[in-house]
């Protein structure tokens, strides 16, 4: 499988198989906080949009090297976004070289790095994954970060930079790029939009790379699980997804399999439920399908579906500012509690204290390296189902129902970041690293690569780029108000979400699973080549 996937050639939009012109569209400004932005921004605030037409003629440049890094979790198509950017510098110059910094951000401050050759790439070429070059998760936020980096890349000669990431790596990115061009360091910085998560999207990044193929990775999973409960007919199966802070995984595969029941937390929050309205919900379809004596079923549930009810998001944000203060950084666990209760607002607390007492912990203690608590580590799905299981037992004494109710657990996460990219994903990932080489070309930094019209067959893509500053926000990140992309949430107006609603009923009252099966990478355009369930509705007249 490896060797033949080695062979295969991704595609390009037509702009891309030539000579080509950058074309401006209107000024941009940031989604909100215009004014904070504008002055964190000077130099790369306001930015046209640009779309890439193709011209007749050859692409030429003077020899210039370039540098590449890879940033946060893993997403497939990686590879192809390096392979893209590879053939677009050497077709513009055959003397330009391509250099990997190890193990992400960090690579570029610790001057840690390789020549990516054309021997190197081959063997990446339409893999999973992140190994070419690794990746890591620091951050560049720092002056003496930026300036040890700009050591490396003169002694180097790179006269630009490709940051391959999701909305924090590619903040760095514009922050980076603001930085140089302040300084007139003579560096362009280039965004590429990396996410299975497929919160980093607007009008013009239409969707992230590797969101295709992790929600299809998923899909088959689960539609093996449904085949397994539709079989046995004695289980019902919490499944958790990727998702901390949208539920784009979780809507993508209900789109794809028909489960019983689906958690989106946009909806939850915009609906202002509470965890046992949630519960609640759950045990109700439940009990109507144990009273047809279907006593089975599937949930999905996102991992940040605890965040997205309001009165425990309300707990979160205080708690993320109490232990951002500095008394609280040196206290150990238990006095961390005692800190937290004794400091919380009167109804958090009441929060607080209601909550099972492992999940309150984690709350308390557990935070990523933004300062946020890392709701990947509470096991959800047990949490919905322990609560679930309570519920249906009050429920049997009042008569109110009368079935059997056991349970499997499952939390699909790093299944999906490093497989072999989709036809999709191949092709928009080679894309748009190739597109990257030509922003570079037209002298652009501050930008995201951007290819879209991607519903449609490869022809009728748009290739071009969007100011990153165009994504901006300012928003509170370890007690400070930081610039930092705006996550790009289910629409509950937008047609994927109502397509789903108009389903749902139907799909928790009867069973009518979808058993999508493996990814297929040869055969028929209709049956390789399709995108996400989502891509297609979101773009369908």
């Amino acid at each position: 499988m490896q060797i033949a996937r080695a062979a295969y050639q991704p595609k390009l939009p037509k702009a891309l198989r030539g000579a080509l012109k950058a074309v401006e569209g209107a000024p941009t400004q940031s989604v909100a906080d215009q004014e904070e932005v504008k002055k964190l921004f000077p130099n790369t605030y306001g930015m046209p949009t640009l779309t890439f037409e193709p011209i007749d003629g050859e692409m030429q440049t003077a020899q210039m090297n370039i540098g590449v890094i890879l940033s946060g979790g893993q997403a497939p198509g990686g590879h192809n976004v390096i392979s893209g950017l590879f053939d677009g510098i050497k077709k513009l110059n055959p003397a330009n070289k391509l250099y990997g910094f190890i193990l992400g951000p960090g690579g570029l401050v610790d001057h840690n790095y390789m020549e990516l050759t054309a021997d190197i790439i081959d063997e990446y070429r339409n893999t999973g994954g992140f190994d070419i070059i690794g990746s890591g998760r620091t951050k560049l936020e720092k002056k003496e970060q930026f300036d040890k980096g700009l050591e490396i890349l003169n002694q180097l000669g790179i006269k630009a930079l490709v940051i391959i990431g999701g909305d924090d790596s590619n903040t760095n990115a514009c922050v980076l790029a603001e930085y140089y061009k302040a300084i007139g360091a003579g560096v362009q910085v280039i965004g590429c939009p990396k996410t299975i998560d497929g919160d980093l999207k607007n009008s013009e990044i239409e969707t992230s790379f590797g969101f295709d193929t992790a929600t299809k990775v998923y899909s088959e999973v689960i539609g093996n699980i449904m085949r397994d409960c539709n079989s046995a007919k004695k289980y019902w199966h919490f499944i958790k997804l990727m998702g901390r802070s949208a539920s784009h995984v979780t809507l993508e595969c209900a789109l794809q399999t028909r489960p019983n029941i689906t958690l989106i937390g946009e909806e939850v929050e915009a609906k202002n439920l509470t965890l046992d309205d949630v519960v609640t919900y759950m045990a109700q379809i439940i009990a109507d399908r144990a009273a047809k004596g279907m006593n089975y079923g599937v949930a999905l549930v996102p991992e940040g579906i605890i965040e997205f009810i309001p009165a425990i998001k309300k707990l979160i944000s205080e708690l993320n500012d109490l232990l951002a203060a500095p008394e609280a950084q040196n206290l150990g666990r238990h006095e961390s509690i005692d800190y937290v209760k004794a400091h919380l607002a009167k109804d958090n607390l009441a929060v607080f204290n209601s909550l099972p007492t492992a999940v309150a912990r984690q709350l308390a203690l557990d935070r990523d390296p933004h300062g946020n608590v890392q709701v990947s580590l509470i096991e959800t799905e047990k949490l919905l189902s322990e609560m679930v299981n309570a519920k249906l037992v009050q429920w049997k004494k009042e008569g109110k129902y009368n079935g059997k109710f056991s349970t499997q657990h499952h939390f699909f996460g790093y299944e999906g970041r490093c497989a072999a990219p989709s036809n999709f994903d191949a092709d928009y990932c080679y894309s748009l690293g190739f597109n990257a080489s030509m922003l570079m070309a037209a002298g652009k930094t501050g930008y995201m690569s951007s290819v879209k019209n991607t519903s449609k067959p490869i022809d009728e893509w748009i290739a071009g780029g969007i100011p990153i500053t165009m994504m901006m926000n300012m928003e509170k990140r370890n007690g400070e108000m930081k610039p930092v992309i705006k996550k790009a949430l289910v629409d509950l107006n937008g047609k994927p979400f109502q397509y789903f609603v108009s389903q749902r009923e139907k799909w928790a009252q009867e069973t009518c699973y979808c058993y999508p099966g493996p990814i297929q990478y040869f055969g028929p355009a209709e049956v390789c080549d399709q995108p996400t369930k989502t891509l297609v509705l979101e773009h369908s007249c």
